[in-house]
């Protein structure tokens, strides 16, 4: 099982003092360059540390949120190709249908992956549906142009010679020459996250990494459906690391320390649904499979965490949401959560949420790698010997 320590960059000194939403319509008079500044390094801080530790990066991006400051996730990663030395460099992601230039992506994941020396993954998402206000994007259509965007950026890296031109739907280009090419031939690994069983088929039809956030129960469906595709793609069975999963971690030696820990961190859930209910699912942006998921289910707005009132905490890891405890619990915890999906070979880890102190987010890295890490290691290599087993 491989690790990734992700954070979202928040401002989340600001978190009290707004009143309604924390993105899109936010006064950004509540975002403190200076606050801003000392939060941006430390977060660079943390990333580095984790590539000391054996851990892998992952770096997102959102606009116009107080949840979350990074405006792009190939500039964090321009950086830390240069700062870090092992850890693999994952953007998930780059929001490929609000940005209108796919060509720029395209050449700055290629620079990336050269400066860092081969160390880059790409993740191409759609969007959050509350940033197609700053992207001046209609939701219609919007995975059309998702994977126009995806074919033309795949194209585009993996191309070798002359120029060539591109005439699609949404994007025309008369010259298109990448300079410098990936250091990754013909391209770096691919990630794609998907909610729902429909686009999971679509993913493991192209064989890329599957990642899911906070899915819960759905992710064992979601998971059926990328393996089910997979082997009829691929003549083989899914292994186990094309599987991906976002929850957040959190580590302690005691169980006092672990809930102070985990009373820093819950804001995070609390936050996170603060978006304008225009702009929560706008018609057209989800398909008609996730739109009646979540009819049934009685969710009305795209971010929900499928919790109850008042969650404890063995709900939360069951839930898949959150994994807290010391280093014993979690490894059942995880063992647990992903023997029930069918395996995880990916751990995306939300290690910095809420109001948690760069101390706190530290310790819980160092405590992880040094006691967590090597078992879950163990688990899943031994999980993907009986995928193998099976299959023979």
């Amino acid at each position: 099982m491989e690790f990734w320590h992700f954070c979202e960059q928040s401002m989340h000194p600001a978190w009290d003092k707004i009143d309604g939403p924390t993105k899109v319509l936010v006064d950004n008079r509540f975002c403190d360059p200076e606050i801003a500044h000392k939060l941006y390094n430390r977060y660079l801080d943390e990333w580095m540390i984790a590539d000391q530790l054996g851990f892998n990066i992952f770096v997102n991006e959102h606009h116009a949120s107080a949840n979350c400051m990074s405006a792009s996730c190939l500039l964090t990663l321009a950086i830390l190709a240069r700062q870090t030395k092992n850890a693999r460099l994952l953007c998930l992601g780059v929001p490929i249908t609000n940005r209108t230039d796919p060509y720029r992506i395209a050449e700055e994941l290629a620079m990336i992956d050269v400066i860092s020396g081969g160390r880059l993954e790409i993740g191409l998402v759609k969007a959050s549906p509350f940033e197609l206000a700053m992207s001046n994007q209609s939701p219609a259509r919007i995975m059309d142009r998702y994977w126009e965007a995806h074919d033309f950026i795949v194209k585009a890296l993996t191309h070798q010679g002359l120029p060539f031109s591109w005439e699609g739907e949404f994007y025309n280009y008369r010259n298109v020459n990448v300079w410098p090419r990936p250091y990754q031939q013909p391209m770096p690994p691919m990630w794609v996250t998907a909610s729902g069983p429909t686009t999971g088929r679509r993913i493991a039809q192209l064989g890329y990494v599957m990642a899911t956030f906070f899915n819960g129960a759905g992710t064992k469906p979601l998971y059926d459906a990328y393996k089910d595709e997979y082997r009829k793609s691929h003549g083989k069975p899914a292994p186990i690391d094309r599987f991906a999963y976002l929850a957040m971690v959190v580590c302690g030696r005691t169980e006092a320390e672990v809930q102070e820990r985990v009373k820093k961190v819950k804001p995070y859930l609390e936050v996170q649904p603060r978006t304008p209910k225009a702009w929560s699912n706008p018609p057209g942006y989800e398909n008609v499979e996730m739109n009646a998921r979540a009819l049934n289910s009685g969710i009305t707005g795209r971010i929900n965490f499928g919790l109850p009132a008042n969650p404890t905490l063995a709900e939360m890891a069951e839930g898949g949401i959150l994994f807290a405890g010391t280093p014993d619990q979690l490894y059942e915890q995880m063992v647990r959560f992903s023997d029930r999906c069918g395996g995880i070979g990916r751990m995306l880890m939300l290690s910095q949420a809420g109001y948690l102190s760069h101390d706190e987010t530290v310790d819980t890295m160092q405590l992880f790698a040094a006691e967590v890490a090597p078992r879950l290691r163990e688990y899943a290599r031994l999980k993907n010997q009986d995928i193998v087993q099976a299959a023979e």
